[in-house]
């Protein structure tokens, strides 16, 4: 009994903190906007740029985490990460301008870059390729916890101690994280013994791989979407188009998040069953895609109950992630950590452009005339037709990586 609740007890739920941390971290923007647009007089395009500059320096620092994930182990990266993590969410409490909560915000997302790229790598170095996908999802159940603290329950506790008493709370928590994080035990690969030169040539053996580029346009396009709507432009959407109230919208962001969450739970519990059955997890992956075009459609047009299909787009996202497991078990091992970072690099390149890039197009049709809903329908609506361009890409281009061999 011992060998089977040790591993999770030392390795997973130290990783899971600091995932749940992230996640909140990446999301309290988002229930947090109406404060920052009142009391700091920001325009939609500013509330854009703010908080995407978390996904930017998140994204940016992808690569070079991937390699001192091979080189030096999880436990010591983030740890030391989690450390930028307290020291951003004070400045960020402390911020009184745009450029000030911007750098804050940005040392925030360097200081969490890791935190579920060095889950996937520590699964990697202590449990078989089998359990890769379950555990994977498990870890993104606890950032669906973040999420759903992220949500409603911030928004109940605004009136008590402010967005400015919750970014200290949260400083308070990263160093926290990072200590238990720093307890857990080691497990060395070769990639330690690589040269910087070997190292980065496997970063470009990811880059020529076609079956990198089949995922990295959907993963940006539709999990990125997913990432900048949950973490920022949900509850303006469904303030400025549904005409609700910031703490109805903030249930439905809750809702949104249980959704997420019971996808993540469900995909841990079953996605080894399911394929032993013969449903692989590309299946599922693609199924949930299609369900998500659908979901996001019917959004956009205003087409059934708001409650029901934000927790069908949590729920229908959640499946997003397992592109990863599955584009990193045709990698060896040690260059997992490359494989998942390089992938979160597209991710979060497509994040922070669509997170900015709202805001200035819903301004950009504001300006040209539109009524501000309709400006956000139409911004939603070119979204989710470059999403469902990526998704027939990625089913059309699959035939070409059936053939793809596993290299060393």
């Amino acid at each position: 009994m011992r060998q089977t609740i040790s591993p999770w007890l030392r390795i997973f739920l130290p990783f899971a903190v600091g995932y749940f941390l992230s996640y909140l971290l990446r999301n309290a923007n988002a229930v947090i906007a109406p404060e920052l647009m009142r009391e700091l007089n920001f325009t939609a395009a500013d509330l854009g740029l703010l908080t995407s500059v978390y996904l930017a320096a998140f994204g940016i620092f992808q690569l070079p985490l991937g390699i001192l994930l091979d080189r030096y182990g999880p436990r010591r990266v983030e740890s030391a990460l989690l450390l930028l993590t307290a020291i951003g969410a004070a400045l960020f409490a402390l911020g009184q301008n745009l450029v000030e909560l911007a750098l804050a915000r940005a040392l925030i997302g360097l200081g969490v870059s890791a935190c579920l790229m060095a889950s996937f790598k520590v699964f990697s170095l202590w449990f078989p390729t089998a359990r890769l996908a379950s555990l994977n999802a498990a870890i993104m159940a606890a950032g669906g916890l973040g999420a759903l603290t992220s949500s409603a329950p911030l928004s109940w506790a605004l009136p008590l101690i402010g967005w400015r008493g919750a970014f200290y709370g949260l400083a308070i928590l990263a160093v926290l994280a990072a200590l238990l994080i720093f307890t857990t035990p080691d497990k060395q690969t070769g990639a330690g013994k690589e040269t910087l030169a070997e190292q980065l040539c496997g970063v470009g053996q990811v880059f020529s791989s076609f079956a990198f580029w089949r995922y990295a346009p959907q993963t940006a396009l539709v999990v990125g979407g997913f990432m900048a709507m949950q973490g920022l432009w949900a509850v303006p959407w469904l303030m400025n188009f549904g005409g609700l109230t910031r703490e109805v919208a903030a249930i439905h962001l809750l809702l949104m998040s249980m959704g997420m969450l019971s996808g993540f739970v469900s995909i841990a519990s079953f996605v080894t069953r399911l394929a032993a059955r013969g449903i692989s997890p590309e299946r599922i992956l693609i199924s949930g895609m299609g369900g998500g075009m659908i979901v996001t459609l019917l959004i956009v047009i205003d087409a059934a109950s708001t409650y029901l299909l934000w927790f069908a787009m949590g729920l229908v996202f959640s499946v997003g992630n397992l592109s990863y497991a599955l584009l990193s078990a045709q990698f060896p091992v040690q260059l997992a950590g490359r494989v998942n970072t390089t992938l979160n690099l597209l991710t979060f390149i497509g994040a922070f452009i669509i997170q900015w890039g709202f805001g200035a197009v819903v301004d950009w049709f504001v300006a040209g005339g539109l009524p501000l809903h309709v400006a956000y329908q139409s911004t939603f609506g070119l979204l989710l037709a470059l999403q469902a361009a990526s998704y027939g890409w990625y089913i059309l281009s699959g035939r070409r990586t059936n053939g793809a061999v596993k290299s060393a």
